[in-house]
């Protein structure tokens, strides 16, 4: 490689995209957001779903595995068939997107581009978290079989102005398509196909020098696998092949929105309610509250056990030996009274914890709690990007579960295909 394609980041392809007319019917949500018989309830009369591409098992048996090499073969075959019928084309010219999101007051407007997995391999594309195996190579699987990257990769970016010059000027013509999405988010997208903006947003983030992944982690690990094996049956790989690249939509720093992500415990590890309270008070001042008291500041939590809130804050004391993780809100939670009282060590693999995403609301702890079998649930602020960045600067790992965004991208917008 040069070194000119050293430094490449980010660049144009020629995406494939869904016709104009046919977008609104195509366009889904995320793969990982919904079960197989949601997809199947969202596709009756939408034979052109990209749900029929995205989990291609709801055109199977219901008993069929979804790991199935045949569910693989499926979406490929569904991909390929859209492709035929002229549903969804390629574009014949190298290009950046603008991809915009809006959800309610929040707006949100992005570049949607090709990342180099060398980039990521180098930590330049720097990630925040670990992947689970069997998620990861469900989606190498998928990508091998369809020969595509249908779903982006969220990534965000210091603000840039070259890169936001760009993007005003674009938002300002008429959009390729505008579409509503799950849970009423638009979803609009315009064409950057001006050989002055595409040389202007490839400089702008070489000259960024590093972009973060907010969501979507197993997607680009899944696509550094796939460039790895395929380089691997190359005989003089030049780093530069189209599997050599993965979807992304970047969005800068100040745009992004992280939602809370609480947690809920199945049981007291042995306490009654009042003594787990007694020694929760040990630890921190709790407060008794009418209503649920959704935390609005770093270090402030709130509880729901037995039907009743409760407020409360911790602490941790700055040493030189902290990471930049042990700050987290997440972290602290865990050290001070998830570990030491409820004697759950390890989120990631503990089934008496589970994860509830902040857009559910506080009424959802409260409905795990009184029906669903959970025994207390905590509500956390949430993490800022700053310090997303701060992590994935220091090489380290958020704990699981620590992000949600909102709103998600769409799956079929845009898709990447490895030729």
């Amino acid at each position: 490689m040069t070194e000119i394609e050293n430094k490449l980041i980010v660049k144009p392809f020629a995406a494939i995209r869904p016709v104009p007319d046919l977008a609104q019917e195509l366009v889904a949500p995320p793969y990982d957001v919904i079960n197989a018989d949601e997809a199947r309830a969202l596709v009756e009369g939408k034979p052109w779903s990209f749900l029929h591409i995205s989990k291609p098992e709801i055109d199977l048996d219901p008993e069929t595995d979804p790991y199935s090499q045949e569910v693989y073969d499926k979406g490929r075959n569904n991909f390929n068939h859209m492709i035929e019928q002229k549903v969804l084309r390629r574009d014949k010219k190298e290009c950046f997107y603008v991809y915009q999101l809006k959800m309610n007051n929040h707006v949100q407007t992005g570049i949607v581009g090709a990342a180099s997995i060398m980039s990521y391999l180098q930590n330049i594309v720097r990630r925040h978290e670990y992947t689970r195996p069997n998620k990861e190579t469900d989606r190498v699987r998928q990508i091998d079989a369809v020969n595509a990257q249908t779903g982006p990769v969220f990534t965000t970016h210091k603000n840039s102005e070259l890169i936001q010059v760009v993007i005003d000027r674009v938002v300002k013509g008429a959009a390729d398509y505008n579409v509503i999405g799950d849970g009423n988010v638009e979803h609009t997208l315009w064409l950057v196909d001006d050989d002055a903006d595409i040389i202007e947003i490839t400089r702008a983030f070489e000259e960024l020098g590093v972009i973060y992944i907010a969501d979507g982690h197993h997607r680009s690990a899944a696509a550094a696998r796939v460039a790895a094996e395929r380089n691997a049956k190359i005989s003089n790989p030049t780093g530069n092949e189209a599997h050599d690249f993965f979807l992304i939509v970047s969005f800068p720093e100040t745009e992004v929105k992280i939602l809370d992500y609480n947690r809920i415990v199945k049981d007291l590890n042995g306490y009654s309610t009042n003594e787990f309270l007694k020694k929760v008070s040990e630890i921190c001042d709790i407060v008794p509250c009418d209503e649920a008291p959704k935390p609005t500041s770093s270090r402030n939590y709130a509880m729901y056990i037995d039907g009743k809130w409760y407020s409360f804050a911790l602490s941790i004391e700055e040493t030189e030996e902290n990471s930049v993780v042990d700050y987290l809100d997440v972290s602290i939670l865990s050290t001070k009274l998830l570990s030491p009282l409820l004697n759950i060590n390890d989120p990631r693999t503990d089934p008496r914890i589970d994860f509830v995403g902040g857009i559910r609301g506080m009424a959802e702890l409260e409905k795990r709690v009184d029906t669903g079998g959970w025994k207390v649930a905590f509500a956390i602020f949430p993490p800022t990007v700053a310090e997303l960045m701060a992590v994935a600067d220091a090489g380290e790992v958020m704990p699981p579960k620590s992000t949600w965004f909102e709103p998600k991208l769409a799956d079929g917008m845009v898709s990447l295909l490895m030729e």
